[in-house]
């Protein structure tokens, strides 16, 4: 064979082969992709679960003492309803701060909305050592509190008048607070649940939960927009427990 001929021959192969390898190793580097987008979206479809099963069952335990809970007639009339659970308060000297996370299920015809999932935090001043824990569950009243909850940025108290939520029959004796506040809130730390008006607060959309849970952000899912993904039933926890107690 000319000399000529068997280098153009072993160019040919040696290009071949790398022409295959680097097939190869694109195959290997979506699989790989692939891989750890599902395990991505197994860890983000995890949390939420864990997220809404903890608000579904702070809610739970909230209303089975109908004399000590929200007011069920509160509840007819809220827009949404978000759990906060578990949010530790810490401070030391005279400055603290508040962190948790949050899950908000609008009202939607004939129950409630895929939960969405917020961040909460915020400062506080005054004389204060320690850590604390507290539940909190607020109750967006009106279109306007849920206007704030559309945004990148929400601080209680601020965009929308807030006002501490009465408890039980505490109700009917609460008219100005049910007609005037867009936000009612409540707390629960050491078993004691209680109406509370928080200020300053802040609640942030989590959207990089809510996208790898749904593939839309929070505020996409408090006005209706169609999910994209299939929503896991586990994660369903909490619009359900809220369909107990209000469901029309």
């Amino acid at each position: 064979m000319n000399l000529c001929v068997m280098r153009r021959s072993v160019v040919s192969r040696s290009r071949g082969s790398v022409a295959s390898a680097l097939a190869c190793a694109l195959v290997l580097a979506c699989a790989a992709g692939a891989r750890a987008d599902k395990k991505s979206d197994a860890k983000a479809q995890g949390e939420a679960r864990k997220r809404s099963q903890e608000a579904a069952t702070v809610f739970r335990e909230i209303m089975s003492t109908p004399d000590k809970a929200v007011p069920k007639e509160l509840l007819e009339k809220a827009e949404a309803v978000g759990v906060c659970p578990d949010v530790i308060k810490a401070g030391i000297l005279l400055v603290g701060a508040r962190g948790g996370s949050c899950v908000i299920s609008r009202r939607i015809p004939g129950g409630w909305s895929a939960p969405a999932f917020f961040k909460l935090g915020g400062g506080s001043f005054g004389p204060q050592l320690g850590a604390s824990s507290t539940d909190f569950v607020l109750l967006f009243m009106n279109d306007g509190a849920i206007k704030g909850l559309l945004g990148d940025k929400f601080e209680i108290g601020g965009e929308a008048g807030a006002a501490a939520g009465p408890v039980g029959r505490q109700a009917s004796l609460s008219t100005d607070a049910q007609l005037k506040a867009g936000i009612l809130s409540y707390s629960r730390s050491k078993g004691l649940f209680a109406g509370l008006e928080l200020k300053g607060v802040v609640i942030n959309p989590d959207n990089d939960l809510n996208e790898a849970v749904y593939g839309v952000k929070a505020q996409d899912i408090l006005v209706g927009v169609e999910i994209k993904k299939p929503i896991p039933s586990s994660v369903r926890a909490l619009p359900l427990q809220l369909a107990r107690y209000s469901n029309k």
